[in-house]
């Protein structure tokens, strides 16, 4: 694997950019920071995996008849959706509103969002002309990106974090290759298996269109950043590491990107969490269906992230309450075995139909539960 470790030339010459000196990002202080490098913070942290719409009104409203890409490509709507929830819950982070496929999109890929199925490509990659055909993206294509992480900074509250986004190189390569969603990723397994040199060949491509991506953001200021791995669940753990995570390692190598916390999700990854805790991130998010002080034995030295069933916020008041108290009780025996702290988060996103007064009173519940 080592020609597919070593085969792009710097991302750091081609764009420029020359170290985290140069970016706009503010002294790193408040809960979630302190928590994430280490120091402690005042309580617990608590932000909430897409909390930036989805759930609130204030969001449907400012989305009107905008698209999803539309939105994602405009500064000022990004910047309003991405605070709706820092002023709504009081939550510790942001998170920069955007899609896993956006640096798709700008890179000029023919890609759509359709409401009801998710992201369905025109032209599925397959073979060599599609793999070569893979268009690289410059920073010169994420001007507007920049622009709305620039006009988050100058409102947000120094002591809220803002977060950085982008979807890992599996995820996208999904994508790519089934066309849109797949439950089985039977095109996608089929090429990585039959034909390891196109794939790696492709997944180097996209891992340098994510690094991009992330740099532009950590160049304009966000504070950390994420990568999600929604479909790497699917994946066998000898096939993610020896066709997964030397791409996903060689992004959160990157001199910018490693400048700020790093953290990595996956959905259904229980099995995978050892690898990618080594893939090189600070912080491993933990989807619901592994107790935090299991988790911690996969993933030692690692702070944790997670994990509370999204489902679990339509249950009444008292059973919601006492899960969240569950899933702190389990990051302090995690901590007492080796972790190195806890953001308190979901195991997956926000559903659609969430009640946002139920995010609000978990954010101030974990708060009142955790001061110190």
């Amino acid at each position: 694997m080592d020609g597919v470790l070593n085969s792009d030339v710097s991302l750091t010459s081609r764009s420029g950019e020359t170290s985290a000196a140069s970016t706009g990002r503010r002294p790193g202080t408040g809960p979630y920071l302190d928590e994430v490098t280490g120091r402690g913070g005042a309580h617990t942290p608590v932000w909430f995996m897409r909390q930036a719409g989805r759930s609130l009104p204030e969001y449907k409203d400012v989305r009107g008849s905008s698209t999803m890409l539309e939105a994602c490509f405009d500064p000022a709507m990004t910047c309003e959706i991405t605070l709706q929830p820092v002023r709504r819950h009081g939550v510790d982070a942001a998170i920069f509103f955007s899609d896993i496929v956006i640096p798709l999109a700008a890179a000029g890929i023919d890609i759509d969002i359709v409401p009801g199925v998710g992201p369905v490509v025109a032209q599925p990659i397959r073979d060599e002309a599609g793999v070569a055909a893979f268009p690289e993206l410059t920073p010169d294509r994420l001007v507007a990106i920049e622009e709305a992480v620039r006009l988050i900074v100058a409102e947000l509250d120094p002591a809220v974090a803002l977060i950085g986004f982008a979807g890992a190189p599996f995820t996208l390569a999904s994508y790519l290759i089934e066309g849109g969603p797949s439950k089985n990723h039977e095109h996608t397994k089929s090429l990585m298996r039959s034909r390891p040199e196109l794939w790696n060949e492709l997944m180097s491509k996209i891992a340098d269109l994510t690094t991009v991506f992330l740099r532009a953001q950590v160049t304009a200021g966000v504070d950390a950043i994420q990568l999600f791995d929604s479909w790497a669940g699917a994946l066998t753990q000898r096939d993610y590491r020896e066709l997964v995570m030397p791409h996903s390692s060689r992004i959160f190598a990157d001199e910018l990107v490693s400048s700020v916390p790093r953290t990595h999700f996956g959905v259904g990854t229980g099995e995978l969490l050892g690898a990618m805790s080594e893939a090189g991130a600070d912080v491993v998010g933990v989807d619901w269906r592994l107790p935090l002080d299991d988790a911690v034995s996969r993933v030692p030295g690692k702070v944790l992230q997670g994990n509370l069933d999204p489902a679990t916020l339509f249950a009444d008041r008292s059973a919601l309450d006492a899960d969240v108290r569950r899933v702190l009780d389990e990051a302090r025996r995690a901590r007492d075995l080796g972790a190195r702290g806890h953001v308190f988060n979901l195991g997956h996103g926000v559903l659609p139909s969430t009640d946002p007064a139920v995010l609000t009173h978990v954010t101030e519940l974990v708060h009142e539960l955790t001061a110190r």
